[in-house]
């Protein structure tokens, strides 16, 4: 895999009255509430996160994107306010122009197009400014509201990777893989 050959600096996004933006320290409450929901716990590695010292440690390692490697966003309203979500890109391989995303959603902003409108801006600006050709995502089938928010952030789903992943709960499960491609039109 090649990373960019140069450290990503990170930026702020405007997203549907959304504000997406890298983690600060002022958030590390509002970060541990987030890895400590049961949903979130189960579907998403934010296994380090178990107090408030790992908190303020992933705040503090992802504010500048992890040396400028992945980018990663907490996820506003506009106006401010508390975290809604998260969402990050990794796995970014420049010699083969593709990406991973991953997302999540705290429970009070789930169902109110938070995570669709960010994994949008994401996709965008990957793109855009990293110029990749093709963003992937994987998903457990038992996650059903992922595979919603994928479908409308116009990643279309690719097929089903068997026992490919061993999730939070401890067991493996069959993910759904879903991609997009520069190429694609959405709506």
């Amino acid at each position: 895999m090649h990373i960019p050959d140069r450290p990503l600096e990170p930026v702020e996004l405007v997203a549907h009255g959304y504000l997406l933006r890298p983690p600060s320290p002022r958030e590390a409450e509002d970060v541990l509430a987030m890895a400590q929901e049961a949903e979130i716990r189960k579907w998403n590695a934010l296994t380090t996160v178990t107090d408030e010292a790992t908190a303020l440690a992933w705040c503090e390692r992802w504010s500048d994107w992890n040396g400028g490697t992945a980018p990663q966003w907490c996820v506003f309203d506009a106006a401010g306010g508390r975290l809604l979500g998260a969402i990050s890109l990794f796995d970014i391989d420049t010699e083969n122009s593709a990406a991973e995303i991953g997302y999540r959603v705290v429970p009070r902003a789930r169902r109110r197009g938070v995570c669709t409108a960010a994994l949008r801006a994401v996709a965008d600006w990957a793109f855009g400014e990293l110029g990749l050709t093709r963003l992937q995502l994987l998903h457990a089938l038992e996650n059903p509201a992922s595979c919603r928010v994928a479908a409308k952030a116009g990643f279309l789903l690719e097929g089903t990777l068997r026992s490919s992943y061993r999730y939070g709960d401890g067991e493996l499960h069959d993910e759904h893989l879903h991609a997009r491609l520069v190429s694609d039109r959405v709506d």
